[in-house]
């Protein structure tokens, strides 16, 4: 008890993390773990390079884009903190926690996980996902499971259900009403395609 509570003490704002994203103290300390492992030069932050020592990652036909989602424009460093609130995107969400005020606040909310997909997809950062940024992540994801023509028509079929404006991109807005049709349209389209495991990172194994 005496060891582990030494280990959490070595954790920058422990218990707000806890409180903010909802893992456990044990998911924390193996979390620290994993990140101190990313940190070869102990430097207390990482670098888009350091991701580099993560097989999935590597493998992963979106991981470029996923390790990008890690860093703002601007950012070059990643302390602690922050890695853990943004791997907090990948849990799921607890459906037996009270739809309260708190709920809002973690960084696995409904909310925060989309605004982290839509960072995957409008890589200019303009606020608009472009056809053609949804064609790079169709491709990236499906690879040659499909033909050009399916990517077209997926694509097609996602900026009509979802742009309101008549733009010929998708918002943010515009993505949330969009994300259920467009993945169920996925699945029922690309049967064979394990789409959710290529959306994944495994850092708790």
């Amino acid at each position: 008890m005496g060891s582990s509570r030494s280990r959490m003490d070595d954790i920058p704002h422990a218990q707000q993390l806890i409180h903010e994203t909802d893992f456990s103290a044990a998911h924390l300390l193996r979390l620290h773990q994993r990140f101190k492992f990313l940190d070869k030069y102990q430097t207390g932050e990482l670098r888009p390079r350091d991701f580099g020592a993560i097989p999935a990652l590597a493998l992963n036909p979106i991981g470029d884009r996923i390790i990008g989602a890690f860093f703002s424009p601007g950012r070059e460093t990643l302390d602690f903190p922050s890695f853990v609130r943004i791997l907090a995107h990948f849990r799921p969400t607890d459906p037996n926690r009270s739809r309260d005020s708190t709920q809002q606040e973690l960084a696995n909310s409904r909310t925060r996980k989309l605004k982290f997909a839509f960072q995957l997809y409008d890589q200019d950062r303009d606020g608009k996902i472009s056809r053609a940024e949804l064609l790079q992540v169709l491709r990236a994801m499906l690879e040659t499971q499909v033909v050009e023509e399916q990517l077209q028509s997926i694509a097609e079929r996602a900026i009509q259900e979802a742009d309101l404006d008549k733009d010929d991109a998708i918002s943010f807005d515009e993505f949330r009403r969009i994300v259920f049709f467009f993945f169920v349209f996925c699945l029922q389209s690309l049967e064979k395609v394990n789409i959710d495991h290529k959306m994944s990172i495994r850092f708790l194994k």
